[in-house]
């Protein structure tokens, strides 16, 4: 069975889809279409810009987003999925891709979830760090340990678990993990404290957004990061996109639910080869695949 996964935020790079842009008419109108919806020249970014403008929370998640379903529209029947996922952000485009959301709706989401994130990151500044070599339930429980929020945030893959919350409660996490035999556990270059409790003014202010948003009934099921099985009911996929701004990214668990329900290829569809890594390290029995436009 096929199943297409969508990267979230860390996958972009000056350039991505200058390529689709150049050589395919339908991603040229998508392109300009983006640019007309959030009121300003993402493509000039994206195509051109500095490494540091994309790195911006606001540009970065529209950017990825954009990426992967203009990708997706110009593979046409090629793309045949028998299930979906996305990491994080990815969920979104994942929804795109299996009809649930319109291209529209799902970019006009997108960039109000990167400006509600980017909001809760000014007003309670927290940060991420990503743990290697340990057990999860070693991590859980030393960050249950901890005074101050700090939670596991991204189940990347086993071995790799990122950890998200307060600065201090962070940098405190990082020693016990060190003492405990991690292989690393370091902190992370980015803005906020995504996939924990201080994301919980982004998850009210997308809440209503997403609520008033039509989500139709998908072509397949997806592998939501908040429940890690098939989900096809609008209404649930809705409440699990809500609740993922400050619930953990379960993609090991919703990696391994794929496979036991019959997946065996895994085409990454948008910028980079990150998810396809995680997959082999999940599934080493797994096959991956970047989408090939034919």
């Amino acid at each position: 069975m096929n199943a297409y996964i969508f990267p979230g935020q860390g996958a972009q790079f000056v350039g991505m889809g200058l390529d689709l842009y150049e050589n395919y008419p339908i991603a040229q109108e998508l392109f300009e279409k983006a640019n007309d919806i959030l009121g300003f020249s993402i493509t000039d970014v994206m195509f051109e810009g500095e490494a540091e403008d994309l790195k911006q929370t606001k540009v970065t998640q529209p950017a990825i987003f954009l990426h992967s379903v203009v990708l997706r529209k110009v593979m046409g029947d090629a793309f045949k999925p028998d299930m979906v996922a996305g990491h994080s952000l990815g969920e979104f485009s994942a929804l795109v891709a299996n009809g649930v959301l319109t291209f529209e709706d799902g970019l006009r989401l997108v960039a109000q979830r990167a400006l509600a994130m980017q909001k809760a990151c000014e007003l309670k500044p927290g940060t991420m760090a990503a743990v290697l070599g340990l057990e999860d339930a070693v991590v859980e429980q030393i960050c249950e340990e901890i005074s101050g929020i700090v939670v596991a945030a991204n189940y990347n893959c086993p071995g790799q678990l990122v950890i998200s919350g307060e600065v201090t409660a962070i940098e405190l996490a990082c020693e016990k993990l060190k003492e405990a035999g991690a292989r690393r556990a370091l902190v992370l270059p980015v803005g906020g404290a995504f996939h924990s409790p201080l994301m919980q003014p982004a998850r009210e202010e997308l809440a209503s957004a997403i609520e008033a948003t039509t989500f139709s009934v998908p072509s397949c099921p997806i592998y939501q990061n908040v429940t890690t099985n098939a989900v096809t009911d609008p209404i649930a996929i809705k409440e699990n996109l809500i609740s993922q701004l400050t619930a953990p990214v379960k993609w090991t668990q919703s990696i391994q639910q794929m496979v036991e329900d019959g997946a065996t290829l895994f085409t990454e569809v948008g910028p980079g080869k990150v998810l396809q890594g995680l997959v082999k390290k999940i599934s080493r029995e797994s096959e991956t695949a970047a989408a090939v436009i034919e």
